[in-house]
Protein backbone atom coordinates (compact mmCIF):
# COMPACT_ATOMS: atom_id res chain seq x y z
CA UNK A 1 0.00 0.00 0.00
CA UNK A 2 1.55 3.54 -1.40
CA UNK A 3 1.83 6.19 1.70
CA UNK A 4 -0.90 8.30 0.59
CA UNK A 5 -0.47 12.37 0.82
CA UNK A 6 -2.77 12.58 4.10
CA UNK A 7 -1.10 9.43 5.70
CA UNK A 8 2.58 11.67 5.15
CA UNK A 9 1.28 14.84 6.12
CA UNK A 10 -0.04 13.50 9.48
CA UNK A 11 3.03 11.40 10.15
CA UNK A 12 5.12 14.79 9.29
CA UNK A 13 2.87 16.97 11.43
CA UNK A 14 3.08 15.05 14.22
CA UNK A 15 6.65 14.48 14.49
CA UNK A 16 7.28 18.66 13.62
CA UNK A 17 5.11 19.15 17.33
CA UNK A 18 8.00 16.57 18.95
CA UNK A 19 10.69 17.47 17.61
CA UNK A 20 10.10 21.21 18.23
CA UNK A 21 9.26 20.49 21.76
CA UNK A 22 12.62 18.52 22.11
CA UNK A 23 14.45 21.58 20.79
CA UNK A 24 12.86 23.40 23.54
CA UNK A 25 14.14 21.43 25.86
CA UNK A 26 17.49 21.52 24.38
CA UNK A 27 17.89 25.39 24.06
CA UNK A 28 16.08 25.81 27.50
CA UNK A 29 17.66 23.01 29.99
CA UNK A 30 21.25 24.78 30.69
CA UNK A 31 20.47 28.14 31.83
CA UNK A 32 16.74 26.79 33.50
CA UNK A 33 19.23 24.62 35.13
CA UNK A 34 21.30 26.78 36.51
CA UNK A 35 18.80 29.35 37.37
CA UNK A 36 17.87 26.26 40.14
CA UNK A 37 21.46 26.10 40.87
CA UNK A 38 22.07 22.58 39.50
CA UNK A 39 25.61 21.78 38.07
CA UNK A 40 26.30 21.43 34.44
CA UNK A 41 27.24 17.42 35.59
CA UNK A 42 23.67 17.19 36.69
CA UNK A 43 22.24 19.07 33.85
CA UNK A 44 23.65 17.12 31.83
CA UNK A 45 22.93 13.65 33.88
CA UNK A 46 19.51 14.75 33.38
CA UNK A 47 19.14 14.35 29.17
CA UNK A 48 21.36 11.43 29.45
CA UNK A 49 19.98 8.97 32.11
CA UNK A 50 16.26 9.49 30.01
CA UNK A 51 17.68 9.17 26.91
CA UNK A 52 19.24 5.78 27.96
CA UNK A 53 15.80 4.70 29.65
CA UNK A 54 14.49 5.97 26.11
CA UNK A 55 16.91 3.80 24.23
CA UNK A 56 16.05 0.92 26.26
CA UNK A 57 12.64 1.18 25.70
CA UNK A 58 12.38 2.09 22.41
CA UNK A 59 12.87 -1.46 20.51
CA UNK A 60 10.14 -2.51 22.87
CA UNK A 61 7.73 0.12 21.32
CA UNK A 62 8.64 -1.23 18.12
CA UNK A 63 8.07 -5.11 18.75
CA UNK A 64 4.76 -3.84 20.05
CA UNK A 65 3.96 -1.90 16.77
CA UNK A 66 4.69 -4.98 15.42
CA UNK A 67 2.01 -7.27 17.11
CA UNK A 68 -1.31 -4.38 17.68
CA UNK A 69 -0.61 -1.63 15.22
CA UNK A 70 1.40 1.21 14.59
CA UNK A 71 -1.31 4.06 15.15
CA UNK A 72 -2.30 3.02 18.91
CA UNK A 73 1.63 2.78 20.10
CA UNK A 74 2.39 6.66 17.86
CA UNK A 75 -0.86 7.63 19.90
CA UNK A 76 0.25 6.57 23.80
CA UNK A 77 3.48 8.18 22.95
CA UNK A 78 1.90 11.06 22.18
CA UNK A 79 0.12 11.63 25.03
CA UNK A 80 2.92 10.35 27.42
CA UNK A 81 4.97 13.33 25.66
CA UNK A 82 2.47 15.37 27.23
CA UNK A 83 1.63 14.43 30.61
CA UNK A 84 5.60 14.17 30.87
CA UNK A 85 6.38 17.35 29.60
CA UNK A 86 3.65 19.07 31.95
CA UNK A 87 5.05 17.19 35.24
CA UNK A 88 8.82 18.13 34.23
CA UNK A 89 7.96 21.59 33.67
CA UNK A 90 6.25 21.66 36.62
CA UNK A 91 9.12 19.93 38.59
CA UNK A 92 11.34 23.37 37.46
CA UNK A 93 8.26 25.51 38.30
CA UNK A 94 8.78 24.22 42.21
CA UNK A 95 12.30 24.66 41.98
CA UNK A 96 12.63 28.56 40.95
CA UNK A 97 9.17 28.99 43.52
CA UNK A 98 11.28 27.54 46.42
CA UNK A 99 9.48 24.61 47.16
CA UNK A 100 12.11 22.27 45.69
CA UNK A 101 15.37 22.49 45.86
CA UNK A 102 19.33 20.71 46.23
CA UNK A 103 19.36 17.37 45.81
CA UNK A 104 15.26 16.59 46.00
CA UNK A 105 14.64 19.18 42.80
CA UNK A 106 17.77 16.81 41.15
CA UNK A 107 16.12 13.60 41.58
CA UNK A 108 12.52 14.45 41.01
CA UNK A 109 13.03 16.03 37.90
CA UNK A 110 15.52 13.24 36.89
CA UNK A 111 12.48 10.49 38.27
CA UNK A 112 10.00 12.55 36.18
CA UNK A 113 12.25 12.83 32.60
CA UNK A 114 12.45 9.39 32.79
CA UNK A 115 9.30 8.18 32.97
CA UNK A 116 8.21 10.92 30.49
CA UNK A 117 10.87 8.94 28.20
CA UNK A 118 9.64 5.72 29.22
CA UNK A 119 6.53 6.62 27.46
CA UNK A 120 7.36 9.05 24.44
CA UNK A 121 9.75 6.60 23.33
CA UNK A 122 6.60 4.41 21.88
CA UNK A 123 6.02 7.62 19.19
CA UNK A 124 9.28 7.30 17.00
CA UNK A 125 9.51 3.85 16.20
CA UNK A 126 6.10 3.45 15.33
CA UNK A 127 6.02 6.80 12.86
CA UNK A 128 8.69 5.15 11.00
CA UNK A 129 7.40 1.85 10.36
CA UNK A 130 4.08 3.19 9.37
CA UNK A 131 6.33 5.00 6.62
CA UNK A 132 8.15 1.62 5.89
CA UNK A 133 5.03 -0.03 6.02
CA UNK A 134 3.90 1.82 2.64
CA UNK A 135 6.21 2.42 0.90
CA UNK A 136 8.68 0.15 -1.86
CA UNK A 137 12.51 -0.06 -1.61
CA UNK A 138 13.26 2.52 -3.69
CA UNK A 139 10.99 4.74 -2.79
CA UNK A 140 12.08 4.15 1.04
CA UNK A 141 15.11 6.51 1.67
CA UNK A 142 13.37 9.51 0.04
CA UNK A 143 9.59 8.92 2.71
CA UNK A 144 13.08 8.54 5.47
CA UNK A 145 14.64 12.04 3.91
CA UNK A 146 10.94 13.54 4.07
CA UNK A 147 10.00 12.34 7.96
CA UNK A 148 13.77 13.60 8.58
CA UNK A 149 12.77 17.21 7.19
CA UNK A 150 9.40 17.00 9.85
CA UNK A 151 12.52 17.00 12.48
CA UNK A 152 14.01 19.31 10.52
CA UNK A 153 11.44 21.99 10.74
CA UNK A 154 10.44 21.41 14.17
CA UNK A 155 14.04 21.98 15.04
CA UNK A 156 13.99 25.31 12.76
CA UNK A 157 10.81 26.45 14.69
CA UNK A 158 11.15 25.18 18.49
CA UNK A 159 14.45 27.79 19.04
CA UNK A 160 12.24 30.72 17.62
CA UNK A 161 9.43 29.99 19.79
CA UNK A 162 11.99 29.24 22.11
CA UNK A 163 13.18 32.83 21.51
CA UNK A 164 10.02 34.73 21.44
CA UNK A 165 8.35 32.97 24.39
CA UNK A 166 11.46 33.11 27.04
CA UNK A 167 10.44 36.61 27.08
CA UNK A 168 7.48 35.37 28.80
CA UNK A 169 10.03 33.51 31.34
CA UNK A 170 11.78 30.03 30.75
CA UNK A 171 9.46 28.06 31.90
CA UNK A 172 6.87 29.05 28.91
CA UNK A 173 8.39 27.48 26.31
CA UNK A 174 7.89 23.97 27.75
CA UNK A 175 4.48 24.16 28.44
CA UNK A 176 3.91 25.21 24.83
CA UNK A 177 5.69 22.51 23.82
CA UNK A 178 3.14 20.28 25.88
CA UNK A 179 0.24 21.61 24.54
CA UNK A 180 1.90 20.95 20.94
CA UNK A 181 2.32 17.25 21.44
CA UNK A 182 -1.40 17.15 22.81
CA UNK A 183 -2.19 18.80 19.36
CA UNK A 184 0.05 16.13 17.43
CA UNK A 185 -1.85 13.14 19.50
CA UNK A 186 -5.34 14.56 18.49
CA UNK A 187 -4.08 14.78 14.88
CA UNK A 188 -2.99 11.26 14.75
CA UNK A 189 -6.00 9.99 16.40
CA UNK A 190 -8.68 11.69 14.13
CA UNK A 191 -6.86 11.87 10.76
CA UNK A 192 -4.23 8.62 10.51
CA UNK A 193 -5.86 5.40 9.03
CA UNK A 194 -5.51 2.41 10.99
CA UNK A 195 -3.73 -0.17 9.56
CA UNK A 196 -3.18 -3.88 9.91
CA UNK A 197 0.05 -4.83 11.38
CA UNK A 198 2.75 -6.94 9.46
CA UNK A 199 2.64 -9.93 11.97
CA UNK A 200 -1.59 -9.93 12.04
CA UNK A 201 -1.24 -9.93 8.08
CA UNK A 202 1.21 -12.99 7.43
CA UNK A 203 0.30 -14.81 10.50
CA UNK A 204 4.01 -14.76 11.18
CA UNK A 205 5.72 -13.86 14.58
CA UNK A 206 9.39 -13.43 13.89
CA UNK A 207 12.03 -14.00 16.66
CA UNK A 208 13.33 -10.75 18.47
CA UNK A 209 15.80 -8.92 15.64
CA UNK A 210 18.75 -8.96 17.66
CA UNK A 211 21.56 -5.56 17.59
CA UNK A 212 24.33 -7.84 16.54
CA UNK A 213 22.62 -8.61 13.69
CA UNK A 214 24.88 -8.55 10.43
CA UNK A 215 22.84 -7.33 8.48
CA UNK A 216 22.25 -3.78 10.54
CA UNK A 217 24.85 -4.24 13.58
CA UNK A 218 26.93 -1.27 11.20
CA UNK A 219 24.01 1.68 10.92
CA UNK A 220 22.99 1.19 14.87
CA UNK A 221 26.94 1.33 15.68
CA UNK A 222 27.11 4.46 13.33
CA UNK A 223 23.95 6.28 14.65
CA UNK A 224 25.04 5.50 18.32
CA UNK A 225 28.48 6.62 17.93
CA UNK A 226 27.17 9.80 15.81
CA UNK A 227 24.82 10.95 18.40
CA UNK A 228 27.69 10.09 21.52
CA UNK A 229 29.63 12.99 19.47
CA UNK A 230 26.78 15.09 18.42
CA UNK A 231 24.97 15.55 22.07
CA UNK A 232 28.14 16.11 23.75
CA UNK A 233 28.04 19.46 21.47
CA UNK A 234 24.60 20.11 21.92
CA UNK A 235 24.44 19.54 25.63
CA UNK A 236 27.38 21.63 26.55
CA UNK A 237 26.47 24.75 23.83
CA UNK A 238 24.70 26.78 26.23
CA UNK A 239 27.52 26.80 28.60
CA UNK A 240 29.77 27.18 26.18
CA UNK A 241 27.53 30.62 24.86
CA UNK A 242 26.88 31.80 28.46
CA UNK A 243 30.50 31.65 29.47
CA UNK A 244 32.45 32.91 26.19
CA UNK A 245 29.74 35.70 25.57
CA UNK A 246 29.08 37.00 29.09
CA UNK A 247 24.77 36.19 28.77
CA UNK A 248 22.39 36.09 31.41
CA UNK A 249 20.05 33.00 31.16
CA UNK A 250 17.45 34.33 28.81
CA UNK A 251 19.63 35.60 26.41
CA UNK A 252 21.68 32.28 26.71
CA UNK A 253 17.95 30.28 25.76
CA UNK A 254 18.16 32.70 22.87
CA UNK A 255 21.52 32.53 21.54
CA UNK A 256 21.45 28.42 21.40
CA UNK A 257 17.98 28.89 19.85
CA UNK A 258 19.76 30.50 17.47
CA UNK A 259 22.36 28.18 16.48
CA UNK A 260 20.07 24.96 16.61
CA UNK A 261 17.73 26.72 14.05
CA UNK A 262 21.08 27.45 11.93
CA UNK A 263 21.75 23.72 12.24
CA UNK A 264 18.26 22.59 11.48
CA UNK A 265 17.82 24.82 8.54
CA UNK A 266 20.66 23.44 6.85
CA UNK A 267 19.97 19.78 7.73
CA UNK A 268 16.42 20.70 6.22
CA UNK A 269 18.21 22.00 3.08
CA UNK A 270 20.04 18.82 2.56
CA UNK A 271 17.30 16.72 3.38
CA UNK A 272 14.94 18.41 0.79
CA UNK A 273 17.53 18.75 -1.84
CA UNK A 274 20.63 15.98 -1.83
CA UNK A 275 19.09 13.41 -0.55
CA UNK A 276 15.89 13.69 -2.88
CA UNK A 277 18.41 14.05 -6.36
CA UNK A 278 20.99 11.90 -5.61
CA UNK A 279 20.99 8.37 -5.87
CA UNK A 280 23.46 7.41 -3.39
CA UNK A 281 23.85 4.24 -1.90
CA UNK A 282 23.30 4.69 2.43
CA UNK A 283 26.46 4.51 3.31
CA UNK A 284 28.08 6.50 0.49
CA UNK A 285 25.70 9.73 2.13
CA UNK A 286 26.71 8.00 5.47
CA UNK A 287 30.42 8.99 4.96
CA UNK A 288 29.75 11.95 3.06
CA UNK A 289 27.54 13.71 5.79
CA UNK A 290 29.89 12.56 8.80
CA UNK A 291 33.32 13.69 6.98
CA UNK A 292 30.57 17.62 6.70
CA UNK A 293 29.82 16.48 10.97
CA UNK A 294 33.43 16.44 11.55
CA UNK A 295 34.14 20.16 9.94
CA UNK A 296 31.12 21.32 11.72
CA UNK A 297 32.53 20.09 15.21
CA UNK A 298 35.57 21.51 14.60
CA UNK A 299 34.14 24.82 13.88
CA UNK A 300 31.94 24.24 17.36
CA UNK A 301 35.60 23.64 19.26
CA UNK A 302 37.30 26.81 18.18
CA UNK A 303 34.76 29.62 17.74
CA UNK A 304 34.99 32.60 19.47
CA UNK A 305 32.66 34.87 17.90
CA UNK A 306 28.88 34.03 17.15
CA UNK A 307 29.37 33.86 13.18
CA UNK A 308 31.98 31.51 13.70
CA UNK A 309 29.67 28.95 15.24
CA UNK A 310 26.93 29.57 13.14
CA UNK A 311 29.58 28.59 10.33
CA UNK A 312 30.40 25.30 12.17
CA UNK A 313 26.62 24.53 12.87
CA UNK A 314 25.78 24.97 9.46
CA UNK A 315 28.24 22.06 8.34
CA UNK A 316 26.92 20.00 10.93
CA UNK A 317 23.24 20.29 9.76
CA UNK A 318 24.80 19.72 6.16
CA UNK A 319 26.03 16.18 7.58
CA UNK A 320 23.02 15.63 9.57
CA UNK A 321 20.48 15.71 7.13
CA UNK A 322 22.60 13.41 4.92
CA UNK A 323 23.19 10.62 7.71
CA UNK A 324 19.77 10.06 9.75
CA UNK A 325 17.68 9.37 6.58
CA UNK A 326 20.42 7.24 5.11
CA UNK A 327 21.15 5.01 8.64
CA UNK A 328 17.07 4.65 8.79
CA UNK A 329 16.75 3.64 5.21
CA UNK A 330 19.87 1.60 5.07
CA UNK A 331 18.58 -0.78 8.13
CA UNK A 332 14.83 -0.46 6.46
CA UNK A 333 16.41 -1.98 3.13
CA UNK A 334 18.27 -4.77 5.21
CA UNK A 335 15.12 -6.68 6.90
CA UNK A 336 11.89 -8.29 6.21
CA UNK A 337 8.47 -6.44 6.14
CA UNK A 338 7.59 -8.27 9.32
CA UNK A 339 10.59 -6.80 10.89
CA UNK A 340 10.14 -3.25 10.36
CA UNK A 341 8.76 -2.28 13.74
CA UNK A 342 11.41 -4.30 15.47
CA UNK A 343 14.41 -2.44 13.70
CA UNK A 344 12.59 1.29 13.57
CA UNK A 345 12.37 0.40 17.23
CA UNK A 346 16.40 0.01 17.03
CA UNK A 347 17.05 2.88 14.89
CA UNK A 348 15.00 5.21 16.75
CA UNK A 349 16.78 3.88 20.19
CA UNK A 350 20.24 5.19 18.56
CA UNK A 351 20.49 8.60 19.33
CA UNK A 352 18.87 7.95 22.95
CA UNK A 353 21.61 5.89 23.31
CA UNK A 354 24.12 8.50 22.21
CA UNK A 355 22.67 11.04 24.56
CA UNK A 356 22.90 8.80 27.69
CA UNK A 357 26.70 8.65 27.33
CA UNK A 358 28.07 12.00 25.20
CA UNK A 359 26.30 14.74 27.28
CA UNK A 360 27.47 12.89 31.10
CA UNK A 361 31.27 12.32 29.59
CA UNK A 362 30.79 16.25 28.02
CA UNK A 363 29.38 17.60 31.08
CA UNK A 364 32.25 16.70 33.27
CA UNK A 365 34.80 17.52 30.92
CA UNK A 366 33.49 20.81 30.60
CA UNK A 367 33.95 21.07 34.12
CA UNK A 368 37.29 20.56 33.96
CA UNK A 369 38.33 22.01 30.87
CA UNK A 370 35.61 23.20 28.54
CA UNK A 371 37.64 23.01 25.37
CA UNK A 372 37.69 19.28 25.78
CA UNK A 373 34.11 18.84 25.78
CA UNK A 374 33.70 19.55 21.91
CA UNK A 375 37.16 18.07 21.28
CA UNK A 376 35.84 15.06 22.93
CA UNK A 377 32.86 14.82 20.28
CA UNK A 378 35.43 15.71 17.18
CA UNK A 379 37.61 12.56 18.52
CA UNK A 380 34.54 10.31 18.08
CA UNK A 381 33.87 11.73 14.42
CA UNK A 382 37.45 11.00 13.37
CA UNK A 383 37.08 7.25 14.87
CA UNK A 384 34.06 6.48 13.21
CA UNK A 385 34.61 7.78 10.19
CA UNK A 386 37.94 5.80 10.10
CA UNK A 387 35.95 3.13 10.98
CA UNK A 388 33.51 3.37 7.93
CA UNK A 389 36.35 3.94 5.38
CA UNK A 390 37.46 0.75 6.27
CA UNK A 391 33.82 -1.05 5.01
CA UNK A 392 32.96 -2.33 1.71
Amino acid sequence: MKLSRQQLSVLILSLMATSIGQSLVFAILAPLGREVAMSELQITSIIATSALVFGLVSPWWGRLSDRIGRKPVIIVGLVGYTIGTVAFTSVFWGGMAGILSGTLLYVVALVTRCGQSMVMSAAAPATAAYAADHTSPDQRTGAMAKLGTANSLGTILGPAVSGALAALGLLAPLYFAGLLSAFAALLIWRWLPVTPSPQIKSRVVKARLKVRDPRIFHYLLTAVSLFVGFSGIQQTLGFQLQDKMQLSGIQTAQYTGGALMVLAIFTFFSQMTLMQRLQWPPLRFIRVGLSLILLGGIGVTLFQAYWQLAVGMAFMGLGMGLMMPAISAGASLAVTAEEQGAVAGLVSSCPALGFAVGPIVAGALYQWMPVTAAMFSCGVFVVLLGWLMLRR
